[in-house]
């Protein structure tokens, strides 16, 4: 399957290598040398994927990955960087990126996160062809995986595009119990080591959401020791 890709990088040298790489991977390939451009380029059509730096000249690639979120433009994003600190990783995360690669990087690595991101977004729409129209459980919740809307006690809630990937996760296996790792391997489509924490940055954000006291979860449930499990009034 022939996929778009766009490459927001700033290197220019390294952005081809890049593209002949991904083009190895049956990837069309499209290039862009700063944030600002690779924003409207995002924004102007359909991509299957975005590799993005964060040091950009015109916009910072965080910027970017935040605006296209705001944006509801849900295009994958692998964030290229020479930050390896955890703390700038798990901002990446929270921004909305689905992966994180540190420079320098091997073209295995490269090729391994890319497909990893592919087939959790195949898996992803799957699921979402073979859904009822919209996931209901009872008056509480409801789900809808083509519009990606949610509404809880009422109200229609405004969910990341993470926080929305991991609550249908929870809703298509309810009362199953998820580690922090199976849950990153899920929604997130790779093993990121040392990030663990960053679920229970997700999972407090749509406890604030969708319970009726974020204090005293009833649908998210942590089971100490092991993780957390979806357990609402009703099955859909």
């Amino acid at each position: 399957m022939n996929r778009n890709v766009l490459i927001i990088e700033d290197e220019q040298e390294l952005a081809r290598v890049l593209k002949r790489h991904l083009e190895d991977l049956s990837c069309t390939v499209y290039l862009a040398f700063a944030g600002d451009v690779g924003l409207e380029m995002a924004e102007s059509r359909q991509f299957d994927l975005i590799l993005l730096d964060i040091m950009l000249p015109g916009m910072d690639g965080l910027d970017v990955c935040r605006r296209l979120r705001q944006h509801r433009v849900y295009t994958p994003v692998l964030i290229l960087t020479a930050r390896a600190t955890e703390a700038d990783k798990v901002l990446g995360l929270e921004m909305g990126a689905d992966d994180y690669m540190t420079k320098p990087f091997s073209v295995a690595e490269l090729s391994a996160r890319v497909k990893a991101i592919f087939r959790r977004v195949d898996s992803l729409s799957e699921q979402a062809r073979e859904a009822p129209q919209v996931l209901r459980f009872g008056k509480v919740l409801s789900i809808d995986p083509r519009s990606r809307e949610v509404r809880a006690h009422g109200n229609t809630l405004t969910l990341t595009q993470k926080e929305f990937d991991l609550l249908l996760h929870f809703a298509h296996n309810p009362g199953r119990v998820y580690s922090r790792a199976q849950l990153l391997d899920a929604v997130w489509g790779y093993s990121h080591d040392g990030y663990e924490h960053a679920i229970n940055c997700h999972i407090n954000r749509l406890r604030n959401k969708i319970e009726r006291d974020p204090g005293n979860p009833e649908l998210l449930q942590t089971v100490w020791g092991v993780g957390y499990k979806f357990l609402p009034e009703d099955k859909p």
